[in-house]
């Protein structure tokens, strides 16, 4: 039987997060959209992913206003006005003030359920070509075109497209069709992630602390509960998810401490092992691949979704000014660009997140010692802590001008 075959100029594999996103910068612009997702709607909406808490730096935000998302959403999150870091059993500490940088907030928490929901309506509501669930099961790359082979509906279809974007996450299929093979750093370590209640107000504060065998943060979501994101050895985290809650919670309190006052358990313990990965190549032909589909970093500085936002708006705003220049949106010399746009700020990020956890993550006298008073310095140098803040809210990755292109319907 011949497939049936359908034409588009972009056609976006995986309906999360970044897929969405992208699909929103894209609309109103005359190209001709269409997301692909394996999964259903419905599958989506309650997976246990959906539970985790996102931290969504002050670049991010931005980002989502010009997108129009953060409109719907701001009522669900809860401000990071202060980032308190400290090193467990040592005096070293850093403290980041929103009022002393003169902004309203550091950043934010949202759980992820609550901005994937608003983000999918939104798309819902846009009219574009949404095929769910769908597998997808060949690529190959033309000279003018892209063709993806689909099973949709037990039919077979071909969608031919000038540019195929990767959106699928960790366990991307057009990454594994690409044959673009992954550099993997196992870090021995798995974050159980939960929330808490606390008897004591949060007033808006994250809190960061190292640990001889992983990071813990507590991170402020709603009226007195926080979010937990607590990061041990394999070994650990194995023995604390097969005890019973009270002794993870006896655990959790004896490593963060009462500055919070008790902590009560407040939702399910789930464990998700945690590496470095990172894909070898980020294009293929006309395909290109972003957010979790090329990198996979570790929790410990909240940048996983930060990255991969940035990721889209960086294709989204190349994408569109190729388009309005009548250029060819899916060329080598295109994706090239797009290539080198990005490797900075993936080797910065990556490289900033994985030197705390190999830094951090040890009880070493002579490091714990350096690390300390490094921390206590930097508590005291103006300078360093606007740079770091920077940092901390997603403003030195961020490219000017972007958010004026990413306008909706533009």
């Amino acid at each position: 039987m011949q497939e049936t075959v359908r034409s588009f100029d972009v056609v976006i594999v995986g309906g999360g997060l970044a897929g969405n996103c992208l699909a929103l910068a894209l609309n109103g612009s005359g190209l001709r959209v269409a997301i692909i997702e394996a999964n259903t709607k419905e599958h989506m909406l309650h997976s246990a992913m959906g539970d985790r808490a996102l931290a969504l730096a002050a670049g991010t935000i931005t980002t989502l206003e010009a997108l129009g998302i953060w409109q719907g959403i701001q009522a669900k999150a809860t401000a990071i006005t202060d980032i308190h870091v400290s090193d467990r059993g040592h005096f070293g500490k850093v403290r980041l003030s929103a009022r002393k940088l003169k902004v309203t907030a550091l950043g934010y928490v949202i759980t992820a359920r609550d901005i994937e929901t608003h983000v999918a309506e939104l798309v819902d509501q846009t009219g574009i070509t949404q095929l769910c669930p769908a597998r997808l099961v060949g690529l190959m790359s033309g000279e003018k075109e892209v063709n993806a082979s689909i099973k949709y509906q037990e039919e077979s279809l071909c969608l031919s497209a000038k540019l195929l974007v990767g959106a699928d996450g960790g366990n991307s299929s057009v990454r594994k069709l690409l044959d673009i093979s992954q550099q993997v750093t196992e870090y021995g370590q798995t974050a159980l992630v939960t929330k808490v209640k606390t008897s004591l107000p949060h007033r808006n504060i994250a809190y960061e602390r190292f640990t001889g065998s992983g990071p813990l943060a507590l991170l402020p979501i709603g009226k007195n509960r926080c979010s937990v994101v607590w990061t041990r050895s394999t070994e650990e985290a194995g023995s604390l998810m097969s005890g019973s809650e009270n002794d993870f919670m006896e655990a959790l309190q004896h490593c963060f401490g009462y500055r919070l006052g008790q902590l009560t358990l407040a939702a399910p313990r789930r464990a998700f092992p945690v590496s470095l990965i990172r894909a070898d190549r980020m294009h293929s032909g006309r395909a290109v691949i972003i957010g979790n589909a090329v990198h996979q970093l570790h929790p410990v500085a909240g940048q996983g979704f930060n990255l991969g936002l940035r990721d889209v708006e960086q294709l989204a705003d190349m994408v569109l000014k190729q388009h309005e220049q009548g250029e060819d949106i899916g060329s080598a010399t295109f994706l090239n660009d797009y290539v080198t746009a990005r490797e900075q700020d993936h080797r910065r990020t990556i490289t900033f997140t994985d030197t705390l956890v190999k830094l951090f993550s040890n009880d070493w006298l002579a490091l714990a010692a350096a690390r300390n008073f490094g921390l206590a310095a930097l508590d005291h140098l103006p300078a360093a802590k606007a740079f770091l803040s920077r940092h901390a809210m997603g403003l030195a990755q961020r490219l000017p001008g972007l958010g004026n292109r990413l306008k909706p319907d533009h």
